[in-house]
């Protein structure tokens, strides 16, 4: 079978091609999750720690919209959970500050952004230095910013995906640590594809956050 006749079948394929079980994941993490919506890779994260599959605890889940999903997500996974709204705060640093204290009260080490839709400040990347994962619906560093998949959609390209990555201070950059790859089908639109790429981003991010954390050689 071709390469693109196994692209086409499958619809994806995930760079490192490692399976999350063939990971070494010797210490569990304990991980803060950061999330502004519905909360599905929350989810996947949560269920991947329950099956056994991810060596991990989330500790706290924050969200900054009242009416967020993952709300319920954190309820019905028993983890903690608390509302930072950003609206009640002077400052994108006055937000993360108290992040940043929340997270750290609660034995946070690794800090995963599963749809944060807000711009992060190193008040939050120096407190975790290295430590903040982020994921974006491309293959970055292609359509950074919001709307990536309408973005895609818009300038013909063939493939897109979604990209797990360190998070930094310039808008989605950052080290890659892993991607998958969605081809664009013919009659794709925004909703369509963007529901095969959350496909991806639920079996990416668990199997990133357990290449991330494993010891520099």
């Amino acid at each position: 079978m071709s390469a693109m006749s196994d692209l086409s079948d499958n619809l994806s394929f995930i760079s490192p091609p490692i399976a999350l079980e063939n990971i070494p994941q010797p210490r569990c993490l304990s991980l803060g999750v950061m999330a502004s919506g519905s909360g599905s890779n929350f989810e996947a994260i949560a269920r991947a720690i329950k099956e056994g599959n991810l060596n991990g605890a989330v500790k706290l889940v924050i969200y900054n919209n009242p009416d967020a999903g993952v709300k319920q997500r954190a309820m019905n996974h028993g983890v903690p959970h608390r509302l930072l709204n950003h609206r009640d705060y002077a400052s994108r640093e006055a937000l993360d500050q108290d992040i940043v204290e929340h997270f750290r009260q609660a034995g946070v080490e690794w800090v995963i952004m599963a749809g944060w839709m807000r711009i992060v400040t190193p008040v939050l990347l120096d407190a975790f230095s290295r430590r903040v994962l982020n994921i974006h619906p491309s293959l970055l560093p292609s359509f950074r910013g919001v709307r990536a998949v309408e973005q895609a959609l818009a300038a013909g390209v063939k493939v897109s995906g979604c990209t797990v990555h360190y998070a930094e201070a310039t808008v989605d950059s950052g080290p890659i640590v892993a991607q998958a790859v969605v081809p664009i089908l013919p009659h794709d639109t925004g909703e369509t594809l963007h529901q095969r790429i959350q496909v991806q981003e639920h079996r990416l991010f668990p199997l990133a956050i357990a290449l991330a954390a494993q010891p520099s050689p």
